[in-house]
């Protein structure tokens, strides 16, 4: 192939990640040409409710995938904890790499988690880390907040919320100060499946995928794979508390760290897997949380939206 279009959307962090991409592929490839085609996505628009209500994960992806079809694009790039678990009919995910720091940080000027004053506004649309920081502090006031990472902030300083949760990767590849960062160990609040990693969705074509095989990275997929082996297994999405975090060990062997919550932070299972196939250590996991009762979490939440 002598030129390659990607995808992506426009927000900065979106496009950030395109033009990363894109200089991996020239960096990879001297004779190949490379182009951005940025759009918006439904998921970009729909900003008054939180994803689950409006359709979920997808709504970021499908206009991308739509553009792959039509011949506009060849690529698409996605932060990979945005990719809904199952992958759409004709649609590959050859590469899962640049993993960045998988944690989350709370950012505020009151400080830490602990001294956020009692009953405080923290802004945050995932139902991840409001399980979790409910487990922590059942005093907070989760609000649902939308927008890209500027417009969050800018709601922040506006005085809209006492506090907002982010993810420290969005915030380093888009050169944030770390001035009122309070970074969240993953022992407080594990991340979402894929978190600080970067996916390239492509349709099955092979002159693609000789392309993109230069820039795969085998450590980082495996414990992707794990990790999003969890959301399929459990048959989440965006609309159900779960997290997941894969990290290697000595040889191939791999740990997953895994959980599922209710609503309100009540209740959480966890489950901690070591292993060397990826598939096996999320299927044991997804095992022992449904042995724990992740049905039941599963159906009060389902019923809850």
């Amino acid at each position: 192939m002598k030129k390659i279009t990607i995808a992506t959307r426009e927000s900065k962090l979106a496009l950030w990640q395109a033009h990363f991409v894109r200089d991996q592929l020239l960096a990879a490839h001297a004779d190949l040409e490379v182009e951005l085609l940025g759009m918006t996505t439904k998921g970009d628009q729909w900003l008054s409710a939180p994803l689950n209500e409006v359709g979920g994960k997808g709504l970021f992806v499908k206009e991308l995938e739509q553009a792959m079809l039509q011949g506009h694009a060849d690529i698409a790039v996605h932060s990979a904890k945005d990719l809904p678990a199952q992958m759409p009919d004709g649609f590959l995910l050859p590469v899962l790499a640049y993993r960045a720091d998988v944690e989350d940080v709370l950012v505020s000027t009151y400080g830490d988690l602990q001294n956020l004053p009692q009953g405080a506004k923290v802004g945050s649309s995932s139902l991840r880390r409001k399980t979790q920081l409910l487990s922590l502090r059942p005093d907070l006031d989760i609000q649902p907040v939308r927008g890209n990472v500027g417009t969050r902030l800018q709601k922040l300083e506006e005085g809209q919320y006492d506090a907002i949760v982010l993810a420290a990767a969005g915030l380093d590849r888009l050169g944030i100060s770390r001035s009122t960062w309070h970074t969240l160990d993953v022992g407080l609040c594990l991340p979402a499946p894929g978190q600080a990693a970067l996916g390239i969705e492509c349709l099955d074509n092979p002159e693609v995928l000789a392309v993109l095989a230069a820039l795969e990275d085998q450590n980082v997929a495996r414990c992707v794979r794990a990790e999003r082996g969890i959301s399929a297994g459990l048959g989440a999405d965006c609309s159900l508390p779960v997290a997941a975090l894969a990290k290697p060990l000595e040889g191939n062997t791999l740990e997953l760290n895994a959980l599922i919550g209710n609503a309100d932070g009540s209740r959480i299972l966890r489950s901690c897997v070591r292993g060397t196939d990826p598939d096996e250590i999320s299927a044991t996991a997804v095992a022992e949380l449904r042995a724990q009762g992740a049905e039941d979490i599963l159906q009060q939440v389902r019923q809850a939206h």
